[in-house]
Parts: structure tokens; sequence; C-alpha cells
């Protein structure tokens, strides 16, 4: 490669790394977290859930129940499974039948508990781990700002990958191998950046790439809505397995409804091992109703593929899909949900994947150091200097604030469990990271940043686990012996975390050449 398009390479790599460095941050961190969104979500609720995508609801009880509220006659009714807790999602479309009341008329979204079969709304059902998830993807934002802010800076992080392995390339085994934590500054956080950036690529390459599918792809496939589908969305999501079959109404109510705990009986018994994670249900207490059983074998024997029966309004199989035959469609789809989700190899993959999203938050940090001390050099104006530094100081403050925020919240959500709702987590978590943020570019000081961030959030993570004995009486090794897994590893997770961010506070130094 010549001189000039190296030169042109590298400063396009560098441009955009630091454009999105501060967004990219935020989304590497949440998402972190988010891996164990699950834990976080029951621990907060104190409620220790079964680790499986098996729905476990005894479905004709369950809307024999919903029926005296929201009278389903003629509905198209969905009951899904999506996290390992102890509620499902509902799904209520409006329904069919000319004659129905208009509150029956009126879509609805709830969750179900499948113990007591309390309805909870999703702002009453919010918690941590579903604004960590969320802020992964910058669903706070107004729709569609944030989802696409979220895509555009996956598919710029990929550019930010290709062009600094492709300026890399000739050296990326040498350069590999070469750490100088004495050198000056500047090397120092070069070597980091490339030592770290490697170990960490196929891991930023996976989600850069599925984080730009799964956020801007409506984007994507907008030209053919206009040109092969005439504009007909509808259509289109049919065809890409987006949206289940329909069927008509025939404005007949049958004399007995369909027994689904026996059509989903029936699904398990044909596949030894699977876990019914969906059931739709069309026309509710029709002549024509329709039930569509869904699920999944363990991931060892179907990577990608969901099984599915479809009976029906005399439990007649009416149609069967095998796990073990999957399309390229459904295929393609499911490998990217796999990959980035991380679900499926247990805590083991988990954790790599939360300390390989950690390990990227530290190599964007890099990036921008290296950027900031190859701009504080004589020949540049002092102006630009204090401004260059005034830039990294703020996004120093921000981007690290997280940690002990995102530590505070923990305790807050248990203290203020009474409180809880959507709005006290926005308004804790948004107000908290902005007084931190502000404090910390009050200093001015870009090695206290670097220290305290990391000090203040370990001491605030191992009251974490003191604070959730406290008020719940639920002790870590209490939990242990009552095989309350998901709520000892959230409570021995922080113990971990903050040791290990505490170990790493002592031994930074202040390094001024």
């Amino acid at each position: 490669m010549n001189k000039r398009n190296y030169n042109i390479l590298f400063h396009t790599h560098t441009v955009s790394g630091i454009v999105i460095s501060v967004v990219l941050y935020i989304i590497f961190f949440a998402g972190s977290f988010s891996f164990f969104k699950d834990e976080i979500i029951n621990w907060e609720r104190n409620e220790s859930a079964t680790r499986s995508n098996d729905i476990h609801l005894d479905v004709d009880t369950a809307l024999d129940s919903l029926d005296k509220t929201y009278s389903l006659f003629g509905r198209d009714i969905s009951i899904e499974k999506h996290t390992m807790e102890n509620r499902v999602n509902v799904s209520l479309k409006p329904s069919k039948d000319s004659l129905a009341t208009s509150q029956a008329k009126s879509a609805h979204f709830f969750y179900l508990d499948t113990q007591n079969y309390t309805t909870h709304s999703y702002v009453d059902s919010y918690s941590l781990g579903e604004f960590l998830y969320r802020l992964h993807f910058l669903a706070q934002i107004k729709y569609p700002v944030g989802y696409y802010l979220s895509g555009f800076t996956a598919f710029f992080f990929l550019f930010a990958i290709l062009t600094g392995l492709w300026i890399h390339w000739k050296k990326i085994i040498s350069n590999f191998h070469v750490f100088r934590p004495w050198a000056k500054l500047k090397s120092m956080w070069t070597d980091a950046h490339t030592a770290l950036g490697m170990i960490g690529l196929p891991f930023q390459f996976v989600y850069a790439v599925t984080g730009t599918f799964f956020m801007i792809k409506l984007l994507v496939v907008a030209p053919n809505i206009m040109v092969l589908y005439n504009g007909d969305k509808q259509q289109l999501f049919k065809d890409l397995e987006y949206t289940p079959t329909s069927y008509n109404f025939h404005h007949q109510p049958t004399k007995e409804i369909l027994n689904i705990d026996a059509c989903m009986l029936k699904v398990k018994q044909k596949w030894n091992g699977l876990e019914i994670n969906k059931v739709y249900i069309h026309n509710y207490g029709d002549r024509n109703m329709h039930v569509s059983v869904e699920g999944i074998l363990p991931y060892k024997e179907a990577f990608t593929g969901i099984a599915q029966m479809t009976f029906d309004a005399n439990g007649t199989l009416i149609s069967e899909k095998s796990p073990q035959k999957a399309s390229y469609l459904e295929s393609v789809k499911n490998i990217l949900y796999r990959i980035h989700f991380g679900d499926y190899g247990g805590y083991f993959l988990k954790i790599i994947s939360f300390l390989l999203g950690l390990l990227s938050c530290f190599v964007i940090i890099s990036g921008v150091m290296i950027w900031l001390t190859a701009r504080k050099k004589k020949n540049i104006p002092e102006q630009k200097r204090r401004f260059n530094a005034k830039v990294v100081l703020i996004y120093l403050a921000v981007c690290l604030s997280m940690y002990p925020i995102t530590a505070l919240s923990f305790i807050a959500v248990k203290v203020f469990a009474q409180h809880m709702s959507q709005s006290f987590i926005y308004a804790f978590y948004f107000i908290g990271w902005l007084i931190f943020t502000v404090y910390f570019i009050i200093k001015k000081d870009l090695y206290y940043i670097n220290k305290w961030t990391l000090k203040l959030g370990s001491y605030i993570g191992l009251c974490i686990p003191i604070t959730n004995g406290f008020v719940t009486g639920n002790w870590f090794w209490t939990s242990f012996k009552q095989q309350q897994f998901q709520l000892f590893f959230i409570d021995f997770f922080w113990i971990c975390l903050s040791i290990l961010t505490l170990w790493i506070s002592f031994k930074i130094k202040r390094k001024d050449h």
C-alpha cells in the first residue's frame, strides 16, 4: 500500500472511530450487562425462575381467566416467552366479531405471571434489566431516531474495524506481541489498542454486523418494498416470515373450545426435549379457530431450527414443521439472533461475552487517547491543544461515569422497590449519570476520572449484595444453598467485578510523558 492510500485509510479509520466513540461506548457497556438481562430482572424481583425457554403455563386455565376481563372471542392471541422469568408476553389483537364491545375491539399487551395468572403492564413490569437492554440500542431516544442512530453507529463501527484491519495488516502479528507500558504515553495506548483490538476483533465484528442488521434492516429492504412489492410492506414481512399465517373469521362460535394444552403436549411428544416458547391462537372461540405451537430444541441438537405444529378447531393437525429442516432464510435469521444474544452457551459464554464487551470499551477509550496524545505536539497551537483536551475530558467523563451510576442503580432498585417504575429508573439513572459527569468534568483531570470512576463503581458494587441481603434477607450464600442461582449469580457477579475493577484502579499510575 502506498503512503497516500495508507494515510487516507488511517485518517478515515480515526475520524470514523472518533465520531461514533461515545455512542459506541454506551452501546457496548450497556450491551455487556444485557447478557445478564434475565438474571437482573429476577434478582430485582427477588424471584428465581427455571432456566428454560419453555412457557410452563396452563394455557387453557389462563385463557379462561383472561376471558372474564378481555372478552377473547374473535381475537388473535399470542403467548410468547422471550426471557427466563416467571412472566410471559401476552398480545391480544382486536376482536373480529362485528358485535363485540368497544373494549373487545381494542388491542392489549401485558405480561402474565405463570404462577398466579396476575397481569402486569409494560410500565409496571419495567426493570433495570430491561432499561440496560434497551439502552444498548438507544431505545430511550424517541423511535425511530434511537434505533437508527445505534444502527448507523454499528455500521460505521464495522467500517472502522475493516479500515483498522487494513492499515495494520502487514504488522498485525508483530504488533500483537508488543506492549510497552513504560514507554511514552502514545506508544502505551497504541500497543494496548492494537493488541486488545485484535483479541476482541471476532467479537466486535460479529456485533457490528448483527447490530447493523437489527437496527437498520428496514432501511436496507425499503427499496425492495417500493420496487419489488409495489409498496406492500406487509407482503414483504410475510415472505420474510415475520408475520404469522392468517385465517378467515367465520363468525360462528364453537360449542367447545379446543384444548390448547393437549395440542402443546402433542408437540412435545413429537420432539423429545422441545421447549415451547410461543403459542399463537387465531380466531379464538370461532369455528375457524387455529392454534400454532412453536418451540425450540436444545441448541446442541438444533441450533437454528424452529418446530411448529398447527391445529384446527377440532384438534386436527393441518401442518407441521421440523426443527431439523430449517429453511435458508430461517437459518440466517436465527443464527444472527443467536450469536448476537449469546444465549446458547450458558453462563460461560455470557461471562466471556461480558468481558469481551468491556474489552471493547477499553479499545474505544484507548483509540480516543491515541488521538489526544498524537495532538499534544508543540507544533499544534495551544488553543487547539486545549480544545482537544477538553473534548476528551468530556468524553471520558460521560463514558466512564456509566460504571458508578450503573452500580448505584442496582442499589436503588432494591432500596426503593416500593416506588419502582419506569419513570423512576429513567430519572435516577440519567440524572445520576449527569451529576457524575459534571463532577468529573469539573475536576479537569483525566487520571482522576480513570481512577475514581473505577474506585467509586467498585465500592458501590461491593455494597450491592450487602444491600440485597438487608432488604430481602436473601444473602448470596442463602440463595446458593436454596439453588436460586439467578439471584446468587448477580450478587456474586458484582463481588467479582468490583474486586477486579478495584484492583485495576490501584494499578493506575499517573503518567504524563
